[in-house]
């Protein structure tokens, strides 16, 4: 594995993402926990502030910051980085992701200090209705997850369309902050170069079960078993095999542009 760090992480956080409100909302859905090497996952509290919890800009923020720091962290985040084929089919948009950030912008300004993602859905700001998703659609890797659900599948318990609305132009925004001392896998590539540090979508119905609750609400557990699933994949040297998914060389392609959830085979 040409330039893949196997194993070789200094950080691992792991983040539960919500779509509710907007983004200068303190949310109690957002959380965040972090590990290293040596140490289990602990929650990371937001800055002092009036805000009792994170908010979407704030967990942004924060990230930009420690992505500058001198070590190599791998970042999950619970919510889909792109969306399938048949979306760019229909868009004629370009099988590339920045591009697709940018475009989805555009048309869903979520990222706008008092814009709810239901404000894009129904045309009171931006243009989110000449980028709808079918919600039949799905990605690869969500059928491969098995109960992963398309990213256009709004209002149902247990969705990710409202976090992926919201958390796409975030993503945008980091790597427009920190350019490539950040890799996005895969949609930078499947190889890793040494000492870059990652962010890379996750599922954490993948890894909840492996790790005792511990007193933990449920979007604690979802972020603190991100991380503990992170560190140990690293730390056994089982996480090679994750970040090289077996598939065929049409999968493959598909795949750096519809995205791949870490953990997923």
């Amino acid at each position: 594995m040409s330039g893949a760090k196997t194993p070789g992480f200094d950080r691992y956080i792991g983040i539960d993402y919500s779509g509710a409100k907007t983004p200068i909302s303190s949310l109690k859905g957002l959380r965040v926990y972090m590990a290293d090497r040596a140490s289990p996952p602990v929650e990371v509290q937001p800055p002092a502030s009036p805000r009792k919890y994170w908010t979407r800009r704030g967990i942004a923020e924060w990230l930009v910051v420690r992505l500058f720091e001198d070590r190599a962290m791998l970042v999950g985040i619970d919510h889909g980085f792109s969306f399938p084929m048949q979306y760019f089919g229909t868009y004629r948009l370009p099988p590339h992701w920045p591009w697709f950030l940018d475009d989805f912008q555009r048309h869903w300004p979520t990222d706008e200090g008092h814009t709810y993602v239901d404000f894009a859905r129904d045309g009171s700001c931006g243009n989110g209705a000449a980028r709808a998703g079918n919600p039949r659609w799905r990605r690869l890797t969500e059928v491969r997850a098995g109960a992963a659900k398309s990213v256009f599948h709004f209002d149902v318990q247990g969705s990710v369309a409202k976090s992926t609305h919201a958390g796409l132009p975030w993503l945008r925004y980091i790597r427009q902050q920190v350019g490539d001392r950040v890799h996005f896998w895969p949609f930078d590539g499947w190889e890793i170069p040494a000492s870059r540090s990652v962010v890379a979508e996750v599922y954490p119905s993948l890894f909840r079960r492996e790790f005792a609750r511990q007193g933990r609400t449920d979007d604690q557990h979802d972020a603190y078993s991100v991380a503990a699933w992170m560190r140990t994949a690293d730390l056994n040297a089982s996480l090679p095999e994750f970040l090289h998914p077996c598939l065929t060389p049409e999968e493959n392609e598909m795949a750096r542009i519809e995205g791949w959830i870490l953990g997923s085979k």
